[in-house]
C-alpha cells in the first residue's frame, strides 16, 4: 500500500484514507475506503470549510495504541494564501473497530471575534467487492443489483441487495447535520452551519457503521481486548527487540474474528492488508509457527479455525478433498455468487502438511496436549488426504495441478510463472513442487510423534515414520542436482527437473529433509551474492535467465522467506550464516521503522543504499510481521 495513504486496521476491519483524513473512491493497486468483509463500505468521506479543500497542517498519522481501536488524527485549516491567517482549526482524530469507522472533529476559532462557517462531508459507499477494485481489467456483471439511499433524522444510509445478498453501511452523526443534500453523483453530503463565539469550539462526532452480508451480530458485548505488554524479548540485538515490538503490534492489528468448531468466536491472523484480510490457511499457519513460542494463542486459534473448514466431501470447483486444509476463505459479493472461486478455495498442496506440522510443534512446545487430543480425528483425515488425493500414496509425492479459474501454482509461490525452468519456461502438467515434500516430511515426523506420545496409537507412528524416511530417500534421490550442490525447484509434468535455484531450498532446510552434507551446500550457496542481496534471500538467484528484479516470485525478496532460512541454518548448526542472514533481515526492517514489508525487489545493497520497495506490497503483512519472532529462534 502506497505511503501516502494512512492505514487503520482492527478486527477484520480497515481503512485507508489520504493525508489529511479524506477517502476519494480510488481503484487500481492503491484503493482507499473503509473495507469489512472483502467489500468497501464507505468510498467516499471528503471534508470541506465553505466549500473548499482544508489545507493540511499535520497529515494523517497513526497514534499510539493501547488496546482500544486503529486511532490517527490530522490538522486542517481552512484554505487560504500564504499570509492568510486562518479563522479556525480543525483537529481530526479518526478510529477503527470491528466494522466501524468513527472520526471526531474538533473546530476551534481562532479569532477575537464570532464567525459563522459552513462544513460539510461527502459521503458514498459503492459496495464494491475488493476484487472489482484491483488493477487487473477484470469486469463482473451484477445482475438485478439495486443501490438505495436513505435521509435520517441524524445521517444518512446506503443499501446495497443483489438478490438475497444485502449490506448496508449507516452513516450517524451528532449534532445531527442541519441539511443533507444530494449532488447529483449518488454520494449524499452531511452538511452543518456552525456558529462559533470569539475562540469558542464545537466537537462533530461521526459514526459508519459497516454492516456486510452474512456478518456476525455485533450488538453482543465486544470481547474484551487482551492486553498486550511491553515485548520482553531475549534477544542481544536491540534491532531485533525494536522489530519484534513492532511485529507484535502488527499481529495485534491483523487478528480476524472467525467462527471455531463450536461456534466459538476465534481471533486468527489475517494474511494482510490491503488485498488479504481475510483467512488464507498457508500464511496463518506458517505466522502462527513462527510466533509459537512467544504468542501460542494465535496457534491454537489457527488450528481450530482451520479445523472448522476443513474439507469432509470432494468439490472439483473448489479442489477440495476430504481432509484437506483451507487455501483462502472470502465473503464477498463475488465469491458469494460463485464468479471468483475463493469463498472456500482448497487450492494449496501446502496447507495441510502445515497443518499437521503446526499442530505438532504446538503440543510439543506449550508441553500440553489438549489440542492435540481434541484434533485428533482431523490430523488423521489430513494425513489420508496426503497419501489418497495428494498423490503421496500413489505417485510418492504431493502433487497437483494448474487450477484455470483459481491459481495456476498452489505452493506458497503461487504467481503464474513462478515454477519454471531457468530460462524462464513455465512448468507444466501435474507439478511436484519441491518445497512441498519438505513440509510432507515435517508432517510425518510431527504426526508419528503425536500418534506415539499423545495418541498412543505406536503402529500407526511406525507407518508414518516408514513413509517420512521413505519420502526423504526418494526425494534426495530425485531432486539432488549434483552439478549444482543444491535441489531443483520441482518436477514438471514429464518428471523432468526444473532445475531453477530458488529460495525453497530455505524450506527444506527448515523441515530437516536434506542430509548434514546436502544442507551445508545449500546453506553456503544461499549465502552466495546471487542469492543474498544484502537484505535478504532472492526468490530465484540472480545471474538465471528466470531472475528479474521486479518479479514477485522470480527475484524478490520476502523476509518470511529468508526467515525460514536462517531457522533452517539453524537447524543444521549452521549459526554464523544464520546471524549474516539476520543481520540483513534487520537492516531491511530498520529501513521502514521495524515493520517487515511483505516482499521488496531483488536490488542488492551494492546497486542501491537502501531497501527498493516492491510496488504491490501488502502492508502490514501477517507473515513478515512474524519474520522477527522466528529470527529470535534462530538466534537463540
Amino acid at each position: 500500500m502506497p505511503t501516502h495513504h494512512c492505514l487503520l486496521v482492527q478486527d477484520g476491519t480497515f481503512a485507508a484514507v489520504g493525508e489529511g483524513g479524506d477517502i476519494t473512491g480510488e481503484r487500481g493497486s492503491s484503493p482507499d475506503g473503509l473495507f469489512a468483509r472483502d467489500a468497501r463500505h464507505l468510498s467516499r468521506w471528503q471534508l470541506t470549510v465553505d466549500g473548499g479543500t482544508p489545507t493540511v497542517l499535520v497529515p494523517t498519522r497513526t497514534g499510539a495504541r493501547d488496546d482500544g481501536p486503529a486511532r490517527a488524527s490530522a490538522v486542517l485549516t481552512p484554505p487560504g494564501g500564504r499570509t492568510d491567517s486562518p479563522a479556525l482549526t480543525l483537529f481530526r482524530e479518526q478510529t477503527v473497530r470491528e466494522g466501524e469507522l468513527v472520526e471526531r472533529i474538533r473546530i476551534n476559532g481562532n479569532a477575537a471575534k464570532p464567525l459563522t462557517t459552513l462544513v460539510a462531508i461527502t459521503v458514498d459507499a459503492d459496495f464494491a467487492d475488493q476484487f472489482e477494485l484491483r488493477d487487473d481489467h477484470r469486469w463482473y456483471q451484477k445482475p438485478h443489483a439495486v443501490r438505495t439511499r436513505h435521509v435520517l433524522p441524524d445521517g444518512v444510509e446506503f443499501g446495497y441487495r443483489r438478490r438475497e445478498w444485502h449490506s448496508r453501511t449507516v452513516i450517524t452523526a451528532e449534532p445531527a447535520p442541519d441539511a443533507v443534500e444530494e449532488t447529483g453523483s449518488g454520494a449524499r453530503r452531511l452538511c452543518w452551519r456552525v456558529e462559533l463565539p470569539p475562540q469558542g469550539e464545537l466537537t462533530l462526532d461521526l459514526r459508519v457503521a459497516a454492516l456486510p452480508h452474512g456478518a456476525r451480530d455485533q450488538s453482543a458485548e465486544r470481547p474484551p481486548s487482551e492486553r498486550r505488554t511491553e515485548p520482553e524479548f531475549a534477544s542481544d540485538w536491540p534491532e531485533l527487540t525494536r522489530a519484534c515490538a513492532q511485529g507484535q503490534a502488527d499481529l495485534a492489528s491483523l487478528r480476524l474474528p472467525i467462527t471455531g468448531p463450536e461456534g466459538e468466536t476465534l481471533r486468527v491472523p489475517a494474511a494482510g492488508v490491503p488485498w488479504f484480510l481475510t483467512l488464507l490457511g498457508r500464511h496463518a499457519l506458517i505466522t502462527s509457527l513462527f510466533a509459537l513460542t512467544t504468542h501460542p494463542g494465535l496457534a491454537h486459534d489457527t488450528l481450530l479455525a482451520l479445523a472448522a473448514t476443513q474439507a469432509t466431501e470432494e468439490e472439483a470447483e473448489r479442489i477440495a478433498q476430504p481432509g484437506k486444509i483451507v487455501h483462502e476463505v472470502r465473503h464477498g459479493e463475488l465469491a458469494h455468487f460463485g464468479q471468483v472461486p475463493y469463498g472456500r478455495y482448497f487450492g494449496a498442496v501446502d496447507s495441510t502438511p502445515l497443518f499437521l506440522v503446526l499442530l505438532g510443534e504446538h503440543a510439543e512446545r506449550t508441553r500440553d496436549d489438549k489440542l492435540a487430543h481434541r484434533l485428533e480425528r482431523e490430523a488423521r483425515a489430513a494425513v489420508s488426504w496426503m497419501f489418497d488425493h495428494g498423490g503421496l500414496g500413489e505417485h510418492g509425492y504431493l502433487r497437483y495441478r494448474a487450477d484455470e479459474g483459481g491459481l495456476a501454482n498452489q505452493s506458497w509461490k503461487d504467481s503464474p510463472g513462478a515454477i519454471c525452468f531457468p530460462d524462464g519456461t513455465p512448468a507444466r502438467g501435474t507439478i511436484v513442487a519441491g518445497v512441498a515434500q519438505g513440509y510432507a516430511y515435517a508432517a510425518l515426523t510431527r504426526t508419528a510423534a503425536l500418534a506415539r506420545d499423545v495418541w498412543a496409537d505406536p503402529d500407526y507412528a511406525d507407518r508414518l515414520t516408514a513413509s517420512a524416511d521413505a519420502l526423504r530417500a526418494r526425494f534426495l534421490d530425485d531432486f539432488w542436482l549434483p552439478e549444482q550442490r543444491f535441489p531443483a525447484l520441482a518436477l514438471d509434468g514429464e518428471g523432468r527437473r526444473v532445475e531453477t535455484l530458488g529460495s525453497d531450498a530455505g524450506h527444506l532446510l527448515w523441515t530437516g529433509i536434506l542430509d548434514a552434507e546436502r544442507a551445508d551446500a545449500v546453506g553456503a550457496r544461499l549465502l552466495e551474492p546471487a542469492f543474498f542481496s544484502g537484505w535478504g534471500i532472492r526468490t530465484v538467484a540472480a545471474g538465471q535467465d528466470a531472475y528479474h528484479p521486479l518479479s514477485y516470485h522470480r527475484g524478490g525478496v520476502w523476509p518470511h522467506d529468508s526467515a525460514i532460512a536462517a531457522l533452517g541454518l539453524a537447524r543444521y548448526g549452521q549459526r554464523e550464516r544464520a546471524r549474516a542472514l539476520a543481520g540483513g533481515l534487520l537492516a531491511l526492517a530498520a529501513a521502514h521503522d521495524y515493520r517487515m514489508p511483505e516482499v521488496i525487489t531483488g536490488y542488492g545493497r551494492d546497486e542501491h543504499p537502501a531497501p527498493v520497495p516492491y510496488p504491490h506490497a501488502c502492508s502490514p503483512q501477517a507473515w513478515a510481521a512474524a519474520a522477527p519472532f522466528a529470527l529470535l529462534e534462530a538466534l537463540a
